[in-house]
């Protein structure tokens, strides 16, 4: 096992080292560019899309808003809570910088993602709307490339056990057991409960469940959050300095901070920052294929708003929170810090905050991610295998409650980076067909 773990390490160095962290920024500058920062020039349009997508508008399973919100139940998780907390206690106050600056030229990303779901998408035998990268790659690309699309699809499939639901499931077990003092086991048999109860209804019942628990859970959280801020007003200033100042020079070593370079910082950042948008991974696109809509580019304006919401307003204040706590230094990491920081500034309930949101949030995360993974899991054996995914899907969770997951979490690494490589070459090989759609709708 020894062996195989060091294997995983070795991967992971890799695919998450400089050639990647350039590629995903650099895929997303190049979608800016080419789009001529429309994500950015019409991010007001976006919202007025999402807004008029509450209703159904030409084909598909599910209405355009509730598809930004299958899409949000699996990007709002623990990696706004716990991965912007070990980003910061890695990498220092300047990998918040980074992942901004991941999450700006994420919404290319993820808006072009949108685009190809729509345009490429498929009519299923049960009669349901399915893309994705595997998709879009197979009807976009020449037929030379679709080992592409299989490739994804395996990764996808098996990423989503790990980094979907069994690290899920671990992360609510722990929370529950710290702070309630919740057996694991318990957790574990009741998430995958509830979780068999909306499974069974499919794309259409989880869509409806995170329509409805993932703003309120994000209006919840992120308002705990405004609070804190509001309480400490003086200290955002500073906040803000520490942010961009170590951006670009190093961390010394203080308290229980072991010192960071720019380069962890940047690392870090850009890494914590895709775990948590998942811009550039190729999983949102899933759930944006079933949406409601005759038109690729106004499902795209709806998607970017993800990327934005996700890390540019979730994970910004779950940063500030623990910056202006002063605790990011303290030695503390993942989950544990982001407590801290709001059991100080709100010594009664603080700590319920953060739990009963990571609970909520990785409980939708847990939902979200068994669609990506029956699709995935679809397109490679067909609709018989649905179920005995839902089925393996069901058993995995409290298995992962009360699993060691230290080793789960570093292949969920691995894999997630296997799946945005042939998902980032197919968004440039494609690039020609969003700008063309792009230009056509807007003039």
């Amino acid at each position: 096992m020894e062996t195989v773990s060091n294997a995983v390490t070795w991967l992971n160095g890799i695919v998450w080292g400089p050639m990647m962290l350039v590629l995903i920024l650099g895929t997303g500058f190049f979608l800016m560019i080419g789009l001529r920062l429309m994500p950015l020039i019409r991010l007001g349009y976006g919202f007025r899309m999402l807004w008029g997508g509450r209703q159904a508008a030409g084909d598909g399973d599910i209405s355009p808003f509730n598809a930004l919100m299958t899409s949000l139940s699996a990007t709002i998780g623990t990696g706004n809570i716990a991965g912007v907390a070990t980003a910061l206690a890695l990498g220092g106050p300047g990998a918040l910088f980074w992942m901004w600056c991941t999450a700006l030229v994420g919404m290319a990303t993820k808006y072009s993602e949108a685009v190809c779901a729509v345009r490429f998408r498929e009519v299923d035998e049960d009669g349901n709307h399915v893309g994705g990268p595997m998709y879009y790659i197979k009807n976009g690309l020449k037929r030379h490339w679709a080992w592409l699309g299989t490739a994804f699809a395996i990764f996808g499939a098996l990423a989503g056990f790990g980094i979907g639901n069994t690290v899920q499931a671990n992360s609510v077990a722990d929370a529950l057991y710290s702070n309630f003092d919740v057996d694991h086991w318990v957790t574990g048999i009741a998430m995958a409960a509830l979780a068999a109860l909306v499974l069974i209804g499919g794309i259409r019942r989880i869509a409806e469940v995170a329509g409805k628990l993932v703003p309120l859970m994000a209006i919840l959280y992120v308002g705990g959050g405004l609070f804190i801020l509001a309480v400490n007003l003086d200290a955002i200033p500073h906040a803000f300095n520490l942010i961009f100042e170590h951006a670009f020079t190093p961390v010394a070593a203080g308290g229980g901070f072991a010192g960071a370079t720019v380069w962890a910082a940047i690392r870090f950042g850009v890494a914590r920052g895709v775990f948590s948008n998942e811009a550039g991974l190729g999983s949102a696109p899933i759930a944006h294929a079933a949406a409601t809509t005759n038109s690729p580019v106004r499902q795209g304006t709806i998607a970017m708003l993800g990327t934005f919401i996700d890390t540019l307003v979730v994970c910004t204040i779950t940063g500030l929170v623990i910056l202006v706590s002063g605790l990011w230094n303290s030695g503390a990491t993942g989950a544990a810090l982001s407590t801290a920081a709001f059991s100080q500034a709100l010594p009664d309930f603080g700590a319920y905050v953060v739990t009963f949101g990571l609970s909520v949030f990785a409980f939708t995360t847990l939902l979200g991610w068994s669609f990506y993974g029956e699709k995935c899991v679809e397109y490679l054996f067909g609709i018989k295998s649905i179920t005995p995914f839902r089925v393996l899907w069901i058993i995995a969770i409290p298995c992962g409650a009360v699993a060691q997951l230290d080793f789960i979490w570093l292949l969920a690494d691995a894999l997630n980076a296997l799946m945005a490589l042939p998902n980032l070459l197919a968004l440039i090989l494609l690039s020609p067909v969003v700008f063309k759609l792009t230009r056509e709708y807007f003039s």
